[in-house]
């Protein structure tokens, strides 16, 4: 028998985001997957800056975060959108994550992903540019997505449905 699938919820806000991603959590684990939240709002992640990191080397806490994220071989990421675009503080902890080790897509080359969005501005431009900066990176991005927002609450099936397609994929081995 194989182990259950492992499944990292990560959430770039501490609002609607954060509850929309804590419902993941409890959906994956009613399909027997062994869930994980990552917050990224409470991480005392410098901004990167291409000059902290030449001067400073990679601060620990971006280490540990490669490390935790790594080791689990499914993740939803849910993001509001900011300014037509991704979070500030997810950018931040992606720059951070891509600049350890030789090969900057090595975290999520082959790595099936999901996402989903509460957003006060629609959040269409958010899942584009998460889209096309996941797949630059060489992820596996689920075709389906999770739009929400005060008018279009998230609903209960589509959530079940976006982690019934995540569960499916199989990490590529590269």
């Amino acid at each position: 028998m194989s182990s259950p699938t492992k499944l990292l919820v990560i959430t770039a806000s501490n609002g609607e985001n954060l509850q929309l991603a804590q419902r993941f959590i409890q959906t994956g684990r009613k399909l027997g997957a062994t869930t994980e939240l990552l917050d990224l709002t409470t991480l005392d992640l410098p901004l990167y800056n291409p000059r902290t990191h030449a001067q400073e080397g990679i601060p620990p806490v971006a280490k540990s975060l490669s490390n935790q994220m790594e080791g689990i071989s499914h993740w939803v990421i849910c993001a509001p959108e900011y300014n037509g675009s991704i979070p500030p503080v997810f950018t931040s902890a992606l720059a951070w994550l891509s600049v350890q080790g030789d090969d900057f897509r090595n975290l999520f080359n082959g790595r099936p992903i999901a996402m989903a969005s509460f957003s006060g501005g629609g959040g269409m431009e958010l899942l584009l540019s998460l889209r096309i900066q996941l797949t630059h990176l060489g992820a596996q991005v689920v075709g389906r997505q999770l739009m929400s927002n005060n008018n279009k609450p998230a609903q209960d099936e589509s959530i079940e449905d976006l982690l019934h397609r995540l569960l499916q994929m199989k990490p590529l081995q590269l």
